[in-house]
């Protein structure tokens, strides 16, 4: 494992071709401008040259910023975090958050701790979910949230036929509801959302079907995996790398 400076990337794009002798590439969490465009030149190397490629958190921001940028044609597409006057606001503080910044609750604009998400019965995260039995570990889990009425956000809006796993998460930002269509539509799929009560949908997971390994979360699930019990994520990625 070897941890590589995105800002070498910004500087010298040639750098890039670096990335070719390594197996797999992660993009973890983060915050702010430093290194974004390197991340972001190393997602789409990534993307481009077939490499397995795992995102977590910022990590999954980024690779929608590329793909916004890069597949779907939308110059200049960026997280508001980066750029708040960027034309194409594909990830962003969504508008019911804004309200609690404007009456200063900022803890409130947090997503902090564990979430339900829906996965897509089709998508490949679905299935390294079901493999690895999450499934029905995770079902247990929701069974002990329903028990306490002031944590039943996190489960948001759910029904028996759903199939839902429980992931750990800090931040902010979220995808921006208004354009999940348009980047779905050029092949990025949405593979698992958050349903709030409000009816907006949180996305969670995403994945590219005909890539070698490309799967991105807004979650950490680096939080719940250990080397007994590895996260389906992790376990794919890895799984990807050795073949």
């Amino acid at each position: 494992i070897k941890w590589i400076d995105s800002k070498k990337f910004e500087e010298d794009e040639n750098a890039l071709n670096e990335l070719k002798n390594y197996d797999g590439i992660i993009v973890p969490g983060g915050f702010g401008a430093s290194g974004v465009e390197g991340k972001i030149k190393a997602i789409g190397f990534a993307r481009k040259n077939n490499i397995p490629f795992l995102g977590l958190c910022y990590g999954m921001q980024l690779a929608i910023v590329e793909f916004a940028r890069n597949v779907c044609n939308m110059k200049d597409a960026n997280t508001t975090e980066v750029d708040e006057k960027t034309e194409y606001p594909v990830i962003k503080i969504l508008e019911s958050q804004k309200d609690l910044i404007k009456d200063q609750k900022y803890g409130g604009t947090m997503r902090l701790g564990a979430y339900a998400a829906i996965l897509d019965e089709n998508s490949i995260v679905f299935e390294l979910y079901r493999k690895l039995g999450r499934l029905e570990t995770d079902a247990e889990r929701i069974k002990e949230i329903k028990k306490e009425s002031n944590q039943l956000f996190r489960l948001g809006v759910l029904n028996e036929n759903n199939k839902v796993i429980i992931e750990r998460h800090r931040h902010r930002y979220e995808v921006n509801p208004d354009f999940t269509k348009q980047i779905q539509d050029k092949g990025l799929i949405f593979s698992g959302y958050h349903l709030r009560t409000d009816g907006t949908k949180l996305m969670e997971f995403i994945e590219l079907p005909n890539h070698k390994f490309f799967i991105a979360t807004q979650s950490h699930p680096e939080f719940k995996s250990s080397l007994n019990k590895p996260s389906p994520l992790f376990f794919g990625f890895v799984k990807s790398c050795i073949k």
